[in-house]
């Protein structure tokens, strides 16, 4: 696969295509942000967590079927996070998103384009109102108290479009009004995720291969040099059996 990185500030993105399918991954790992400027140079500071990024990613790869989308995000801005949940969700190929770390507040909603979504068994989502900082007058400052409350309706509409029948409107209000935690389990509940990864990952993988590698590589050796039938080189034990068990 290959990657490509763009840097704004501390956050590093990533996405990448399968060199061997038509699968495009998209990785939100930091905050959900917009791009912004330099105030000493006046350049424009682009960001890989932007709604402008995922549309240009798109744009590039329009023609892929499968699409992975990986989250592990604080959330950020609710503009961004919309648009970059509406053009996944617009996009023609089947979704699959993978929450392997948080996927709070506006994270959470891009979460829902997914035809599939899948939380690491340690995962968590975080759901709750918008907020923002105001200053004037009192109108002023009931009026940004309305505008909350219809950012807040487009928020908990994603959520019930994805959830059916298994999330009611009054259940859900009462856990944004406090900011509720959910494990793997009670989103697959609430109808916010569909299963519980429990794969070994790739790394386990690719270890488990090497050692296996060595055995035989150790056996031909032996073989070689001895003229005798090969033996197991680790007397019949695994040396990470350990080690699988405890990552199965």
């Amino acid at each position: 696969m290959e990657v490509e990185k763009v840097k704004h500030k501390n956050t590093v993105m990533r996405y990448g295509v399968r060199q061997e399918s038509d699968v495009l991954d998209l990785f939100i790992y930091d905050y959900v942000e917009g791009d912004s400027y330099d105030w000493w140079t006046g350049q424009k500071i682009e960001s890989e967590t932007s709604a402008n990024f995922i549309m240009q990613k798109l744009s590039e790869h329009e023609n892929v079927s499968q699409i992975n989308v990986y989250i592990n995000s604080y959330g950020g801005s609710v503009k961004e996070g919309l648009a970059i949940y509406n053009q996944l969700l617009r996009h023609k190929a089947n979704k699959h998103v993978y929450i392997d770390g948080y996927a709070c507040s506006i994270a959470s909603v891009i979460a829902m384009c997914g035809d599939t979504i899948t939380m690491a068994k340690n995962a968590l989502m975080m759901i709750h109102n918008a907020s923002m900082g105001v200053f004037g007058t009192s109108e002023e400052l009931r009026k940004s108290a309305d505008d909350l409350d219809v950012i807040n309706r487009a928020s908990c509409s994603t959520y019930l479009d994805r959830a059916g029948d298994k999330l009611t409107e009054e259940n859900l209000k009462e856990m944004l009004d406090k900011e509720t935690w959910l494990n793997a389990e009670q989103c697959i509940a609430f109808g916010l995720a569909d299963d519980v990864l429990q794969k070994k990952s790739a790394g386990t993988d690719n270890v488990e291969q090497a050692y296996h590698e060595y055995v035989e590589q150790a056996r031909q050796a032996q073989k070689r040099f001895s003229g005798q039938a090969p033996q197991n080189p680790t007397n019949g034990k695994n040396p990470f059996g350990s080690f699988f068990s405890s990552v199965e």
